[in-house]
C-alpha cells in the first residue's frame, strides 16, 4: 500500500539537473532518434502533430525534445533548476525562440501551478514523481492535467520488497556524504550492479562490452545512468496493481503497461482518461 510521503532535507536531495548537465555533453543523434522511437511505440502514433504534450520532470529534455520534433506543442517543467536549464538548452540548440516549447521551473507537488498549466492530450513523465517525495500527490496532480480522452504515460520505480528498502538507505548514506567520499557507497554499489556483467564480458573475452554499449530508456550511458540511480533520492516505490488501484478510480483505464517482475528498474504505464469532462 503507499507509504507516507518523504521530506527530504535539502542536503539529502539529489542533484538530479548536474548529472543531466553531464549527459548532454554526450547527447548523440543516435540516441534522439531512439527517444522519438520509444515515444511512438509506447503511444501507439507515427507523430504527435498537433498534440499538447506536458513533460512533468523533464530532467535533460531530451524528450520534450522528441515530443516537439515529432509535432507537438510541448510545455516542460522541472523542480531542478539545473534541469530547467538543461531542457532550456537543448531548446536554444534545436529550436531557438520556438513559441511552440515553453521552459520552466515547477514542482509536481504543487497543485495549483499543474492546475495553471490546463490540460494536455499527453502528459509523460518518466521516473520522475518517485522523486518527489510524495509520489501519491505527485501522481494525482499528473492524472489531473490530462484532457478528456487524454494520455498518461508514466514511469514509477518497481517494489522488491526489502531490498528496495535496502537501496534507500544507500542512496540516502550517498547524499548525506561530502562528495569525495561518495566513493564508499558508490563502489560496492557499483560492484553490485555491474559486477556480474563485467565478470561476463571479461569470460568472453569482450572486456567491459556491456559496458561500452549500454544505453538506458533515458538515453542515458552507462556511468550517467549509475549516478543517477544510486544518488536518486527522494525514492518512492511501488507495485504495478497499486497504481492501477490508484488511477482507476480517477477515470483512468489501463492500455498496456511493462513491468520488472521482482526485478530493479521502473514499471511503465500507458493510461486513457475515460473519465467524462468536468461541468
Amino acid at each position: 500500500m503507499p507509504g507516507p510521503p518523504i521530506d527530504p532535507a535539502p542536503d539529502t536531495r539529489f542533484a538530479f539537473g548536474e548529472n543531466w548537465r553531464r549527459f548532454l555533453d554526450g547527447l548523440t543523434p543516435a540516441r534522439l532518434a531512439e527517444a522519438e522511437k520509444s515515444l511512438r511505440e509506447m503511444l501507439g502514433v507515427p507523430s504527435l502533430e498537433g498534440m499538447s504534450f506536458l513533460d512533468a520532470g523533464s530532467g535533460s529534455g531530451l524528450f520534450s525534445l522528441a515530443a516537439r520534433r515529432l509535432g507537438a506543442r510541448v510545455r516542460s517543467f522541472d523542480y531542478d533548476p539545473q534541469s530547467v536549464a538543461c531542457t532550456q538548452a537543448l531548446k536554444d540548440r534545436f529550436f531557438p525562440g520556438d513559441p511552440g516549447w515553453a521552459v520552466e521551473r515547477g514542482d509536481a507537488l504543487d497543485q495549483a501551478y499543474l492546475r495553471s498549466l490546463g490540460s494536455f492530450q499527453v502528459v509523460y513523465s518518466w521516473g520522475v514523481l518517485h522523486h518527489t517525495g510524495d509520489q501519491w500527490r505527485a501522481l494525482d496532480n499528473a492524472a489531473r492535467a490530462v484532457a478528456p480522452g487524454g494520455l498518461l504515460y508514466i514511469a514509477l520505480y518497481n517494489d522488491q520488497g526489502w531490498p528496495s528498502r535496502v537501496w534507500a538507505a544507500v542512496k540516502l548514506a550517498y547524499n548525506r556524504l561530502p562528495g569525495p567520499l561518495r566513493w564508499l557507497v558508490a563502489g560496492p554499489a557499483l560492484l553490485r550492479l555491474w559486477g556480474p556483467a563485467t565478470l561476463k564480458d571479461l569470460l568472453r573475452g569482450r572486456p567491459f562490452h556491456t559496458w561500452r554499449t549500454y544505453q538506458s530508456n533515458r538515453g542515458m550511458n552507462a556511468w550517467r545512468d549509475f549516478v543517477d540511480w544510486v544518488g536518486g533520492y527522494p525514492f518512492e516505490v511501488s507495485r504495478p496493481q497499486e497504481v492501477m488501484d490508484f488511477l482507476a478510480p480517477r477515470g483512468f483505464t489501463e492500455l498496456k503497461h511493462t513491468d520488472c517482475g521482482r526485478g530493479l528498474g521502473c514499471n511503465e504505464f500507458l493510461l486513457r482518461n475515460t473519465a467524462p469532462p468536468l461541468p
